[in-house]
């Protein structure tokens, strides 16, 4: 039996509007964030949901509970979910960290799998923990819909594997604040990709792109 997973990127934070990597930092939802949450809350209110889930950064579980209000459930926030821990980087600018972690820099840009940052994880960490999470999830929900709200470096991760992607080149997967994603999975390890990067419910796509693609 499928379980079908919508999965969204939380609303946008002032760091997003800044171009500032944020990481495992718990920086809140902008009112521009909060609004397209609401947007999407409408969209998908005549969805039924068998349970929501959300990472435990306030930013992703803010948009959960947004969306998940008309359905009357509860939020379960799974650490797993966690953006991936940028730690000395987080707070800083694209210039900023080439400025102070040029090679570093440039070592993670070649190489995100294998390269750990320092005082933070690789982006194999982040692999392995979200998808972990996400098997769990759909094991749980055999035959169900699920709302799950994260990071785009985690649906990056999520994507990428489903589709077979080399996931040192994750950033090519664009994925916007409050955009819709739709999964389903006929079994834990067996996914199919059904919705990526959807905004159609905002008024634009004005995030700024990536700061590690610009």
């Amino acid at each position: 039996m499928v379980c079908r997973v919508y999965l969204v990127r939380h609303g946008e934070t002032i760091w997003n509007a800044e171009s500032r990597y944020q990481g495992h930092t718990d920086v809140p939802l902008s009112d521009r964030g909060r609004e397209q949450a609401r947007r999407l809350s409408r969209r998908l209110a005549g969805q039924r949901y068998h349970a929501v889930y959300a990472s435990s950064l306030v930013r992703a579980a803010e948009t959960a509970e947004i969306i998940a209000a008309p359905h009357g459930l509860e939020v379960v926030r799974l650490p797993a979910l966690k953006e991936i821990n940028f730690g000395a980087w987080e707070g800083l600018t694209r210039d900023e960290i080439i400025r102070f972690f040029g090679p570093l820099y440039d070592a993670w840009w070649q190489r995100p799998l294998t390269t750990r940052l320092p005082d933070g994880e690789s982006y194999a960490d982040v692999v392995e923990r979200s998808w972990g999470a996400l098997r769990e999830i759909v094991r749980r929900h055999a035959g169900q819909q699920v709302l799950v709200v994260s990071h785009g470096g985690v649906i990056r991760a999520l994507v990428g594997r489903i589709l077979g992607m080399d996931l040192n080149q994750f950033w090519r997967l664009r994925q916007d604040n409050g955009a819709l994603n739709i999964l389903d999975f006929f079994d834990e390890n067996r996914g199919v990709l059904v919705l990526f990067n959807d905004c159609s419910h905002l008024e634009d796509c004005r995030t700024p792109a990536p700061a590690w693609v610009r």
